[in-house]
């Protein structure tokens, strides 16, 4: 049975500020536990009007939820001291009572490396260093064993990362947007969340049917390497039914936006100007849009060969809808696909 969860980049714009995105957020959390929703999900971003700290936002969304599961969709490993993330995360997961799951990606995103600092190797090799770093570190591994004075503690002593909470390197996901790194989530043993932008797609292939291949191949190089059956498997998806004209008339619009501006669409007032388009290189593609009726959508969600592969869909909210606009999504879709 497929499950429903949502993702927010808890947004806010110029008029109401971060305190009350912040709230709102928070809000919405509330709204979609109430309506049965599996999971929310937040997304990372920086220098921008946007949630940059997901951790302790989940933590405060934990004291004021109890069932709904707990997402970072996603976590840039390249911009993470692994320890420290790794400490961020048991502390909320334990404050949560076990609800975190910690999507991460080992992508690059180099216009920030001249803030957060140069490396001596490329984004993804580091990324994927830190990302074994942060593994080893929420596994309660040792860490380093103290071999001379001065390391607070006596010689000998094997240093793990507290707290520690157990259970929680079982809900650490990788974030992939291709199938190389789909595979290697499946050997690392990580679960596997697809976004709303994939890139190595064949030519004349269709974002659903990628999105199916990755997910295939992720399941069958989880099965032949670790002899088990696979985690549940999220993708992330636009989903609007319209239940009137006047929100039709609105999602058709966003759709609009999504094939025009491409991943720039649906900006907060006074988000940073965008320095992307909708032309995107060879063999990288944005997802589509599925709008209409609420029966027309859920047919067209019904036959889409990505998220029938998929045991969670998680619906991508657009970042300048607001708090109203969002509860009503969330409630349309609840409806609709019976959540």
């Amino acid at each position: 049975m497929t499950t429903f969860g949502f993702n927010t980049r808890v947004s806010f714009g110029d008029d109401e500020g971060p305190a009350q995105g912040l709230r709102d957020g928070i809000a919405l959390f509330k709204t979609a536990e109430d309506l049965g929703f599996a999971s929310g999900w937040v997304y990372q971003r920086h220098f921008d009007h946007y949630l940059s700290s997901p951790l302790p936002f989940l933590a405060a969304v934990g004291r004021e939820t109890s069932r709904i599961g707990l997402g970072t969709a996603v976590l840039p490993l390249r911009y993470q001291e692994p320890i420290l993330l790794a400490e961020a995360a048991a502390t909320t997961d334990l404050l949560v009572d076990g609800r975190l799951h910690l999507a991460v990606s080992t992508g690059s995103n180099a216009p920030f490396d001249a803030i957060f600092g140069a490396v001596p190797t490329d984004a993804r090799t580091e990324a994927e260093r830190r990302q074994r770093r942060f593994l080893s570190a929420v596994s309660g591994q040792v860490l380093h064993t103290v071999d001379g004075p001065g390391q607070g503690a006596p010689v000998g002593t094997g240093l793990r990362a507290t707290p520690h909470s157990p259970g929680l390197r079982g809900r650490v996901r990788q974030g992939a947007a291709s199938l190389g790194s789909a595979v290697r989530a499946a050997e690392l043993g990580l679960g596997l969340i697809t976004g709303t932008v994939l890139h190595g797609l064949a030519d004349g292939e269709t974002f659903g049917a990628y999105q199916a291949r990755i997910i295939r191949a992720y399941r069958t190089t989880w099965r032949a390497v670790r002899g088990t059956e696979p985690p549940p498997v999220a993708v992330a998806a636009s989903i609007l039914p319209g239940t009137t004209a006047q929100l039709r008339a609105t999602y058709a619009d966003y759709d609009h936006q999504r094939r025009t501006e491409g991943m720039a669409a649906s900006r907060p007032r006074g988000a940073l100007p965008p320095v992307v388009t909708a032309d995107l290189p060879t063999g990288m593609r944005i997802s589509p849009v599925f709008h209409g009726t609420p029966d027309e959508v859920t047919e067209a969600v019904r036959t889409d060969p990505g998220l029938a592969e998929a045991d969670e869909i998680v619906l991508f909210l657009p970042p300048a809808f607001g708090l109203a606009a969002d509860v009503r999504l969330l409630a349309d879709v609840a409806a609709a696909f019976g959540v």
